[in-house]
């Protein structure tokens, strides 16, 4: 992986934007991270560049992983206007979006733009709208150890000890969880005006599910397939909230075989 500070200049200012990469040749990828950061999807971006001919460009949202959020960044439409504006910089086409949780909002909203760069979407376990009778949990009313135990099929193979943590680590993950109360908004995890909106995304869409999330459950995952045009829906099986990080095998195939399907160039593989 190397890691790469892009300057962005927008009409509220100019942003300094850390993107990480893993792979050098081969279909892009922008893989937009959740509430738990970057070492959320790190691992599967490498898998993805290693076991398929893809480059996979993962931005670090402004305020996590230590990086700086500037004042006037404070909600997820922003967050995509930057990054159709960082497509625009490093000049990248036929696009692959995919985003967990609020990078799944993040990809949502990056979709409605409508952005020419981009060729599909994929949301994973996405976070962004409201189902009535579906609530998001209230993840920040709930210890590390809890969140856990609602985001995992098998919660016994990622158990967490918060007292094995160095005190960076903690800076990091109370700057992380700042940051998503942040674009999370007063509603905590959802935008009213965004369902109606989704019926603008042009770009082919997966919705993809964990079947045992416990954050967000599978209806409220159809929910988000049936409001965007032609959406396809995909359960996954004992999986929950991170597919990537607990069943990364199973997402991946579903990740490329939906990206490569509508890629206007294909890769040699």
């Amino acid at each position: 992986m190397t890691r790469a500070t892009h300057t962005l200049t927008l009409d509220q200012g100019a942003l300094e934007l850390a993107v990480d990469r893993h792979g050098e040749q081969g279909h892009p990828f922008l893989l937009l991270h959740g509430g738990g950061g970057p070492a959320t999807v790190a691992p599967f971006a490498a898998l993805l560049a290693e076991q398929r001919p893809a480059r996979v460009f993962s931005p670090v949202h402004p305020g996590f992983d230590g990086t700086t959020r500037p004042d006037w960044l404070t909600d997820v439409p922003t967050l995509a206007r930057i990054y159709a504006d960082l497509l625009d910089t490093l000049d990248l086409r036929d696009v692959a979006v995919v985003g967990n949780s609020i990078g799944g909002w993040i990809a949502a909203e990056l979709a409605v733009l409508g952005s020419d760069r981009i060729t599909s979407v994929t949301l994973v376990n996405a976070v962004g709208i409201a189902v009535p009778g579906h609530p998001v949990a209230g993840t920040f009313s709930l210890t590390p150890v809890e969140l856990s135990r609602l985001s995992f099929h098998d919660p016994s193979k990622f158990r967490f000890d918060p007292s094995a943590l160095s005190a960076e680590q903690r800076a990091v993950m109370a700057g992380n969880r700042a940051a998503l109360q942040v674009y999370s908004g007063p509603h905590t995890m959802a935008d009213p005006t965004l369902t109606d909106r989704l019926a603008k995304i042009p770009h082919p869409t997966l919705v993809a599910w964990g079947e045992s999330d416990k954050v967000v459950d599978a209806d409220y995952g159809r929910a988000y397939a049936e409001a965007v045009p032609g959406a396809e829906f995909r359960l996954l099986a004992a999986t929950g909230h991170l597919p990537q990080t607990e069943t990364p095998d199973q997402l991946l195939p579903v990740v490329w075989d939906f990206a490569d399907a509508h890629a206007t160039h294909r890769p040699q593989r």
